[in-house]
């Protein structure tokens, strides 16, 4: 297994920060040093679905899930739960793109596709190099995809339960 986990990040700098919101207005030495360990961690992108045995079969996890698993369930919904941040995982599905390239192919701001793809990078599910003067960032965990076809799934399960339904109403 890689030398890498999220729980040796959390105790080395403390429960992670939230990964949006307002910011405290002068960074305490605790904060800096958190801040500094998340940007790190990020930057080396250490952890990965093809740096990890295992990690895209099923887990074993006993029940009830522990609290500091949970916030990292919790940690990951949040990441996804901004549409721009899908489209931006969606735009890089095919290949690596430049900030400018996944501009344009979102049509958001420079300043928007910047903010998202630093969440993303920081939560593990995207990768960084620089290519020149560029910045390339990738896909680090393909296993998003997988989750993003379960919704969709279930999403098309529900219109097609929905369909079905006012099909019999309109049948009476």
């Amino acid at each position: 297994m890689a030398n890498c986990s999220w729980q040796k990040l959390m105790l080395a700098t403390g429960p992670r920060p939230a990964l949006e919101g307002p910011r405290p207005r002068g960074p305490t030495t605790a904060s800096r040093s958190r801040s500094r360990a998340l940007h790190n961690f990020g930057r080396k992108q250490a952890c990965s679905c093809d740096t990890v045995q295992g990690m895209n079969t099923p887990a074993n996890l006993s029940h009830p899930l522990s609290a500091p698993l949970l916030e990292l369930i919790a940690d990951r919904f949040r990441v996804l739960g901004e549409p721009m941040r899908i489209r931006l995982l969606d735009a890089l599905r095919e290949a690596p793109a430049t900030v400018q390239e996944l501009q344009q192919a979102t049509g958001a701001s420079q300043q928007n596709v910047s903010k998202h793809l630093g969440v993303l990078l920081r939560s593990g599910l995207v990768s960084r190099r620089k290519d020149g003067n560029f910045s390339l960032y990738s896909i680090a965990d393909e296993g998003v995809f997988e989750l993003c076809e379960q919704v969709c799934g279930g999403m098309r399960r529900r219109v097609e339960d929905l369909d079905a339904v006012l099909q019999g109403g309109l049948n009476r």
